[in-house]
């Protein structure tokens, strides 16, 4: 995790208790954080790990992500179909 901070002095302690709210808040990890403190408070700006997932099409009547688990008959239908623009 790359963590950048800016303006007045922040404890190890503290900054550590504003990233695991952060990241215990989005269930995510941080990639990147820009901590800016001053008189006033601490602005955190961050950068999340990407979210997986998974693209869904609808081949042969069925919402499918991928076909490797489609047995022989699946597949030759899919094969067999006729593709619409």
């Amino acid at each position: 995790m790359q963590v950048n901070v800016s303006g007045d002095a922040i404890s190890d302690e503290e900054l550590s208790i504003y990233l695991n709210t952060v990241q215990s808040k989005q269930n995510r990890k941080i990639i990147r954080a820009d901590v800016s403190v001053d008189k006033e408070g601490v602005d955190v700006n961050y950068m999340l790990e990407r979210v997986p997932f998974e693209r869904i099409r609808r081949i042969t009547g069925y919402l499918v992500g991928s076909t490797v688990k489609w047995n022989n008959g699946k597949r030759a239908e899919e094969k067999d179909r006729v593709k619409h623009n």
